[in-house]
């Protein structure tokens, strides 16, 4: 497998609180990579630094062989780098339909024809070709999610980040979004997902990435990562509240 994403000594700092010291990993064209730690490990601050919504300190990120680490969050966008956040804020006025049509035309660059064909296809995949005319405001939890997917999908991004998108679902539903990653990843899209619940790193991925203090602590295949010592001695010393 060859890299699409190469992260190298990627730091940040707010004055004298360092949040990410040094982190390092890559990411395979392909590939559901995990990445897990405790609150105040800095992972929703390393999307915000991929995405370019924050400049990293030091370090450097190559993105498909192109050094990025100064481009901003459009040029991203537009190259194929797209996210989802933690809490899912669509436009609550405007159908499902109208905000997956929002992702194709200003991060996709589409036209209007392009986006509504784009849409349609991207319904399908998150499951919500059903719901179209439904107004955002209308959504469950779940549909919600998967209508935040969506409008990154829309994007037709190379790389998906994803912060979180099983946060406050049941059993079932989590389920239910593991099956879609699958689904992103058999589509050739290549996935970052930050997640809290272990279940989806065990099932939903191909590697995990642990984070804490700053820094990148071990990355290997799922079931060797949550049984390793690392995991065991970051969880028993706890964290702060996540930066």
């Amino acid at each position: 497998m060859s890299a699409i994403l190469t992260v190298k000594d990627l730091g940040i700092s707010f004055g004298s609180n360092h949040v990410l010291k040094s982190v390092n990993f890559q990411l395979n064209e392909g590939e559901v990579l995990g990445v897990i730690g405790p609150n105040g490990a800095g992972k929703t601050v390393m999307l915000n630094v991929l995405t370019g919504i924050l400049k990293p300190t030091k370090g450097t990120i190559t993105f498909e062989g192109k050094e990025i680490s100064k481009e901003g969050i459009t040029d991203r966008c537009k190259g194929g780098i797209g996210r989802t956040f933690q809490v899912p804020r669509p436009f609550e006025k405007m159908t499902v339909f109208e905000n997956i049509m929002v992702g194709g035309v200003f991060g996709g660059r589409m036209s209007e024809k392009q986006a509504k064909e784009e849409a349609l296809r991207v319904a399908e995949t998150i499951g919500l070709s059903d719901k179209l005319s439904l107004f955002a405001g209308k959504l469950g939890l779940l549909d919600r999610k998967r209508l935040e997917i969506g409008r990154a999908l829309a994007t037709q991004p190379k790389i998906l980040l994803l912060d979180e998108v099983g946060g406050g679902l049941t059993e079932s539903e989590v389920e239910s979004i593991i099956q879609l990653v699958k689904t992103v990843k058999a589509q050739g899209v290549s996935v970052i997902w930050i997640e809290h619940i272990i279940r989806t790193m065990l099932e939903g991925t191909d590697r995990v990435l642990l984070l804490a203090d700053g820094v990148d602590v071990v990355c290997g295949k799922p079931m060797e990562v949550m049984n390793s010592k690392e995991v065991s001695r970051v969880y028993m010393g706890g964290g702060d509240d996540e930066a």
